[in-house]
């Protein structure tokens, strides 16, 4: 099994949820984060012309738990949904795991997930 978690822009969320549900993936948690990376924040224009920078960007960290088979596909399916070609689209990290359990039944393994 694998975890991936994905750091996307907030307005692309639904985009994203949608593609994965509509290939079968609809199992999935989801935080807003606040963070930086190579965009390093934005600069807006105050009042009465006066720049101020925003470091830390509001951000959404979606995390599904797959079958190691389907893992290149949901990273594939995520990415482009996620894509607007700007700096700032965010990242995915994909992680091993060890172990899934059901809680309600405790079905272990991929059946778990």
């Amino acid at each position: 099994m694998k975890k991936v978690e994905a750091i996307i822009r907030p307005e692309k969320l639904d985009d994203v949820k949608k593609a994965l549900a509509d290939k079968g993936f609809i199992g999935l948690n989801i935080v807003g984060v606040t963070g930086r990376g190579v965009q390093k924040g934005i600069v807006h224009a105050g009042r009465a012309g006066q720049a101020y920078s925003v470091d830390m960007l509001p951000k959404v960290k979606l995390e599904t738990v797959v079958a190691d088979k389907d893992a290149d596909e949901v990273i594939d399916i995520i990415q482009q949904a996620a894509w607007t070609g700007n700096i700032g689209d965010g990242k995915i990290f994909v992680s091993p795991i060890e172990q899934a359990v059901r809680v309600r039944t405790g079905e272990r393994g991929d059946v778990a997930v």
